[in-house]
């Protein structure tokens, strides 16, 4: 989070538009930058009181007084350049003491620090604990997007890298990057998502439409790579001893095919003059037929895996269907002995009752 170490209000300049009115210009000095804003101070009116609202108790100093006039604004200012000047230095003492107070809780409120227009963070500035979308300065929106586009970089370089190691023949190495890449992709939508939402916010907060549409434009081109980077990691690509684009760039010789199946590569229809009992005849398909004993074996290598890992799996869960088994025998045997005693008892009481009968009958 942006540490703010000194706030200066350097002076004041009259507008026009919408109507005359007078901004002061802050400069925020941070670590390793510095900004500045322009505010009004009817602005400084509503943060004192959103401030209070918000943590309870008031900033440790208070605003400067709001003059009363009867004459117009541009009279008074010209009539009274002292009286600007004492509201300006009011406006500086009044943020100072926010930043050099001892309490946090001023100077790291969002309302705060969105007045100062100081970046919020990632833990901010995208999705929030509840899940929903938070505020973006205008700043923060722009380090958000920079941030994504680093994040894309680096899930172009896993692609690559998945890549290398499949032309090196690490399966498993380049599925490891596969899957790196994918859950980055993950984050980087979500992120997308919440960035062209916060342009929402940044629209309602009298951010011009041309500056709107150029930060639309921007969103829709991470849109884009994100999409052109979901196709590379959604299906995994071989090298030409795979499957894939490379292999259909690479395919095997006729000669080699031929030699590998003992049949005729050029032939194209099946011949079948001759049956072979107990050996079923190969079939090749549209995955095998780019490939050449090498990239068979690889395939054939990745199946062998590829069942292994789904045997474990169904291991895993026969030997939980077992324990399940076993604890329901138990169950069942402990529910047994309980209406074994259970009739007993009902032998039991039975038997008395039939013997108090009779002592009544006798009494009768």
């Amino acid at each position: 989070m942006t540490t703010i170490q000194a706030v200066y209000i350097r002076g004041y300049e009259d507008r026009p538009e919408p109507k005359p009115h007078t901004v002061f210009r802050i400069e925020i000095q941070a670590s390793v930058r510095k900004w500045q804003m322009w505010r009004r101070y009817s602005e400084f009116v509503d943060l004192h009181t959103e401030l209070t609202k918000s943590t309870g108790s008031p900033p440790p100093a208070q605003l400067p007084p709001k003059h009363t006039m009867t004459m117009t604004m541009s009279r008074w200012r010209s009539a009274s350049p002292d009286l600007m000047e004492e509201r300006r230095a009011g406006l500086e003492l009044y943020l100072r003491a926010i930043v050099s107070a001892k309490e946090e809780k001023w100077r790291e409120s969002f309302v705060f620090r969105d007045f100062l227009g100081v970046p919020v963070g990632k833990s901010q500035a995208g999705v929030d604990a509840s899940g929903l979308s938070s505020q973006f300065t205008s700043t923060s929106w722009l380090d958000e997007h920079n941030d994504l586009q680093t994040r894309i970089r680096d899930i172009r370089a896993d692609v690559n890298r998945r890549d290398a190691l499949s032309d090196r023949g690490d399966v498993s190495g380049s599925h490891q990057a596969n899957v790196q890449a994918k859950k980055k992709l993950g984050g980087v939508l979500r992120g997308v998502g919440v960035l062209s939402e916060g342009l929402q916010s940044l629209g309602l907060g009298g951010m011009s439409e041309g500056e709107l549409q150029r930060r639309r434009d921007m969103a829709a081109r991470l849109q884009d790579d994100c999409e052109k980077l979901a196709k590379m990691v959604t299906v995994a690509q071989f090298t030409s001893r795979g499957i894939g684009p490379a292999a259909e760039r690479n395919p095997a010789a006729d000669t080699d095919r031929e030699a590998l199946l003992g049949t005729s590569a050029t032939t194209t229809t099946i011949r079948t003059s001759g049956r072979v009992f107990g050996v079923p005849k190969a079939v090749e398909t549209q995955q095998t037929r780019p490939l050449d004993d090498a990239g068979l074996v690889q395939l054939q290598q990745t199946q062998v895996e590829q069942q292994d890992a789904q045997l474990a799996q169904l291991t895993t869960i026969l030997q939980r269907q077992k324990h399940l088994g076993y604890a329901i025998n138990q169950e069942i045997g402990e529910q047994i002995n309980m209406l074994d005693d259970l009739t007993n008892e009902v032998d039991r009481v039975g038997g008395k009752l039939t013997n108090a009968k009779k002592q009544m009958n006798r009494l009768g």
